[in-house]
């Protein structure tokens, strides 16, 4: 089976480095990387030899995806195209409309990275978002990836973003501030504050392009910070209080 990879950053080389084990991998990336791509023994693509793949998979920052849409779509024709942004409603959209009909499309977003998923994929979560692709298609895709050990939650592009805008977003909101805060490990600590501090090494990985995105693209993402800065200052108020 080909498929074919659309950037190679962080993700785009951790997920390459996992498929091509089972398929025959192109992969392009305005960057070069060929000795690092032919070291793992897929092959580096021009668009036109991505466009030729069954299954395409774009690795770029979601402020670049719609740009990246409108590119691929005249060299497209019976292929699934599969996304991997940390949000759904915005590329789904950009895809439903950009693409030819005959073009299938599958949302995803693996809940791991190259962190999360450092020694092993086994146990990790990837939501799924059937937007315009068959049955058989769609259950041979999920197929694969549980038999990786993967556990697939399929669902759709705005219950999706709802909830990432607290599991994700606003994880990462308040991961940035316990950097701003100067957060660190401490010799006297406890357990909470050791937790508390895994959420950096996330954060200090990722891009400020990433986290930017995310909240930019997600139309729940501000009213789950709003929300949240606002308990924050009701309990400081109430602690104060109780100081009177």
């Amino acid at each position: 089976m080909k498929v074919g990879l659309i950037g190679y950053g962080r993700l785009g080389s951790f997920i390459a480095k996992h498929l091509v084990q089972d398929c025959e991998l192109y992969i392009y990336d305005v960057i070069n990387h060929e000795k690092e791509i032919k070291e793992i023994g897929a092959k580096v693509a021009t668009l036109e030899q991505i466009a030729g793949c069954p299954y395409i998979i774009p690795f770029v920052p979601i402020s670049q995806f719609e740009s990246l849409i409108k590119t691929i779509a005249p060299l497209l024709r019976e292929n699934t195209l599969v996304d991997v942004c940390s949000v759904k409603e915005f590329p789904v959209e950009v895809m439903k409309r950009e693409l030819p009909s005959s073009v299938s499309i599958l949302g995803t977003h693996p809940m791991f990275g190259p962190d999360s998923a450092r020694l092993t994929l086994f146990g990790s979560k990837i939501v799924l978002c059937p937007i315009r692709i068959n049955e058989k298609k769609f259950s041979d895709i999920e197929n694969y990836l549980k038999a990786h050990g993967l556990y697939t939650i399929t669902t759709t592009p705005e219950d999706h973003d709802k909830q990432i805008a607290q599991s994700l977003a606003l994880t990462h909101f308040i991961g940035r501030g316990l950097v701003d805060f100067g957060a660190s490990d401490l010799q006297i600590d406890t357990k909470g504050h050791r937790r508390l501090m895994k959420i950096l090494e996330t954060v200090v990985n990722d891009s400020w392009q990433l986290f930017e995105d995310m909240n930019h693209y997600n139309r729940y993402a501000l009213n789950a910070r709003e929300n949240f800065i606002k308990a924050l200052e009701n309990i400081d108020l109430k602690l104060k209080d109780s100081f009177q």
